[in-house]
């Protein structure tokens, strides 16, 4: 199953009050899996970078400038996410600038149900805790200690990380492995032919009497065939 994990990076909290995405990164996975295929790009907002926004994720207005429009980038990622489902920590978020941008660039907006809300699901699965990306890094035990600052790519890596042990899919991936390795290993069949027969360890007068035996069954004995 191919999914796209997705975040984005923007120059606020809101597209309504004129606040846009500076940043898109996706990672493909298959099976829970990354399968090292990803789309990223960083985006000229046509606006200046708050302060604030600069402050989460590093990036300045300066070096925005001059990066794809959003308009000129959509070919790329509407082709990159095809129609798989997206991945996205708190998506009602990151879909809202997403078809903010599309909506802007005259382009078919994506649908709420393409997208699976893994802080939604982390907080059914863990109700009371907390459950941001950094929390269940902590809670799965994996590093996120390159995570100074937010950035859409290594966020989309880290997340898919979390989003595989949220979903069991790594456990899983190696209980199929192991099954797929039992069969394969049982379909192999090796045959070593002795270097010498084995001495037979019927007696003469065994053999004999066995055949006696079968000759007062007359022809309805079957396993006649098998050794004559």
């Amino acid at each position: 199953m191919r999914e796209i994990i997705l975040d984005t990076e923007t120059t606020g909290l809101d597209p309504a009050t004129g606040d846009r995405l500076v940043e898109i990164a996706c990672v493909e996975i298959l099976n829970y899996i990354p399968t090292g295929e990803h789309y990223h790009t960083y985006l000229d907002p046509e606006r200046d970078v708050p302060e604030g926004a600069f402050n989460v994720h590093g990036l300045s207005t300066e070096f925005l400038k001059g990066k794809p429009l959003f308009k000129d980038a959509a070919a790329d990622f509407l082709a990159f996410i095809g129609d798989s489902r997206l991945v996205i920590h708190n998506a009602e978020f990151d879909m809202k600038f997403l078809n903010s941008e599309l909506k802007r660039a005259g382009l078919p907006l994506l649908p709420a149900d393409r997208a699976f809300d893994t802080l939604a699901y982390a907080r059914r699965k863990h109700p009371g805790a907390a459950n941001s990306l950094d929390a269940l890094c902590a809670r799965y035990k994996i590093d996120n200690s390159r995570r100074t600052k937010h950035g859409a790519l290594m966020d989309s890596e880290i997340l898919a990380e979390v989003y595989a042990e949220l979903m069991g899919g790594r456990q899983a991936t190696l209980i199929l492995a192991s099954e797929a390795a039992i069969r394969q290993k049982a379909e192999i069949k090796v045959r070593r032919e002795r270097p010498a027969p084995l001495a037979p360890l019927l007696k003469d007068e065994e053999a004999q009497a066995h055949a006696q035996f079968l000759a007062t069954l007359g022809d309805k004995a079957v396993w006649r065939d098998y050794i004559e």
